[in-house]
C-alpha cells in the first residue's frame, strides 16, 4: 500500500495519569516485556477509545496504529526497540523548564515525549495523524508534524482552548454540533461526528448479575456543577451507587459520598453497567442542547436501561421511551427511576432496545466507515 493511497492512520491518544499509574501497579513485570506485548495489555484494559478506532479501520481496509503520547514507560520500550534515543542532559533541563501546565487539565507533552513521538511519526509514515486531545501537543510541534503528513485531524468534545493549539489542524472533528460551528466560526474546518460502543467489550466482560438499582459513572469537576445539582437531588430520594473522579469538588455534605465506591475506568466501568438495571447520564454544559457523550453508548452497549437528560437532538441516536428514557428536571426523573425500578418488564425491554440500537448502528464499525469518508473528503 503506497502512501498516495491515503490509508496509513496513526492516533495519538493521551491517558489519565492516574489510569495510566494504576495499569503500572497492577502490571509490575510489564516493562519485561516487548513493547508489542505491554500495549497490547494496555489496549486490553478498553480505557477511553482504547484501540477501537484503529481496529474498526483495518476491518475497513487502512493500516492504523496508536499511540498514548504520555504513557512514557512504555514509550521507553518502544525507543529500546526501535531507535536508542537518549536525552543529554542539558534537554532534560529544558524539558523541565519548557513544560507548561496544559489548557484543560492534565500537563502538555515535555521535550523528550515529543522525540520519541516524531520517531513514530517517521516510522509508521502515516497519511493522516489523528490526535485524541488537541491540548496535549505543543502547536509548534503540530506545524512541523504537518511537513510529513497530508492531514493533520484533531478531535475534541470539551470546552475548546485557545485559537493556538487549534489553528495548526487541517480538520476538527467533534461529537457535537454546537462545537463544529463555533470552531467553523474560527476559521478552522470542522466535521461533526458521533461517538460509539465497541462490542468487543461485551466478550470481554460476559454475562454479569445486574446487583445495582442505579448508578452513575462520571465526573465532579466544575464544569459538571450544573448536573451535580440533580444528581444529588436524586440521591436524596433514590439509594444511587456512584464511581467517579473529583470526589474532592463535592461537599463533604454531598449526598453521593454514602454511596461512592472510588473510581472506575475501562473495563471495571463496563462491569458496571452489566451489573446496572437504570445507569443515569448527564452531559456537561459545554454540550448544550445536544446529546453526544460516551455514556449514551457505554451504558446501552452493556444492557442498561439509560436514563439521561433532554437534548434536541436524543431522537436522532435512539427512540426516546423505547431506547432510552429522557429526564427535564430532578422531579422527572426521580419519578421516572422510582417507576421503571418498580416495572421490571418495561424496563428490561427498553434496555434490550437500547442495546440493540447501540450494537446495530452506533459501533466502530459504522463510525470508521464514516470517518473514512470524511478523510476523503479533505486528504
Amino acid at each position: 500500500m503506497t502512501k498516495k493511497d491515503g490509508k496509513r492512520i496513526l492516533f495519538v491518544d493521551h491517558y489519565y495519569p492516574k489510569y495510566l499509574e494504576s495499569f503500572y501497579k497492577s502490571h509490575p513485570d510489564i516493562f519485561s516485556k516487548t513493547y508489542k506485548i505491554a500495549f497490547s495489555e494496555l489496549m486490553a484494559g478498553m480505557f477511553g477509545t482504547s484501540d477501537f478506532y484503529s481496529s474498526g479501520l483495518k476491518n475497513n481496509g487502512f493500516e492504523s496504529w496508536d499511540v498514548v503520547a504520555n504513557a512514557t514507560s512504555l514509550q521507553k520500550l518502544w525507543i529500546k526497540e526501535n531507535s536508542g534515543l537518549n536525552l543529554y542532559p542539558w534537554e532534560k533541563i529544558i524539558d523541565k523548564i519548557v513544560k507548561a501546565p496544559a489548557y484543560i487539565s492534565d500537563r502538555q507533552a515535555g521535550f523528550w515525549e515529543y522525540k520519541v513521538l516524531t520517531k513514530q511519526i517517521d516510522k509508521y509514515k502515516p497519511d493522516v495523524l489523528y490526535t485524541q486531545n488537541i491540548s496535549y501537543l505543543n502547536p509548534f510541534f503540530l506545524n512541523e508534524v504537518k511537513k510529513k503528513v497530508k492531514l493533520l485531524v484533531g478531535q475534541i468534545a470539551s470546552p475548546l482552548p485557545p485559537n493556538i493549539f487549534l489553528k495548526p489542524y487541517d480538520l476538527i472533528i467533534s461529537s457535537l454540533p454546537n462545537l463544529v460551528s463555533e470552531i467553523r466560526s474560527r476559521g478552522i474546518k470542522s466535521e461533526y461526528q458521533k461517538l460509539a460502543f465497541e462490542p468487543r467489550v461485551l466478550e470481554k466482560i460476559g454475562k454479569q448479575k445486574r446487583i445495582y438499582d442505579v448508578t452513575f459513572v462520571g465526573s465532579f469537576t466544575p464544569y459538571h456543577q450544573e448536573g451535580i445539582k440533580i444528581l444529588e437531588e436524586i440521591a436524596r430520594h433514590i439509594p444511587v451507587h456512584v464511581w467517579g473522579q473529583g470526589i474532592e469538588f463535592l461537599s463533604p455534605l454531598s449526598p453521593f459520598r454514602k454511596n461512592y465506591h472510588g473510581e472506575a475506568w475501562g473495563l471495571d466501568m463496563y462491569k458496571i453497567f452489566a451489573q446496572s438495571k437504570i445507569t443515569i447520564n448527564r452531559h456537561i454544559s459545554i454540550s448544550g442542547q445536544y446529546a453526544n457523550n460516551m455514556r449514551l453508548y457505554e451504558a446501552t452497549g452493556m444492557g442498561a436501561m439509560l436514563i439521561t437528560d433532554h437534548k434536541r437532538n436524543l431522537n436522532d441516536l435512539f427512540e426516546v421511551g423505547k431506547e432510552v428514557v429522557e429526564y427535564k428536571n430532578s422531579k422527572d426523573i426521580i419519578d421516572k427511576i422510582s417507576y421503571y425500578i418498580k416495572n421490571e418488564a418495561k424496563r428490561e425491554t427498553i434496555a434490550k432496545a437500547g442495546q440493540k440500537r447501540t450494537l446495530k448502528e452506533h459501533n466502530y464499525l459504522n463510525r470508521m466507515k464514516e470517518l473514512i469518508k470524511i478523510v476523503k473528503k479533505y486528504i
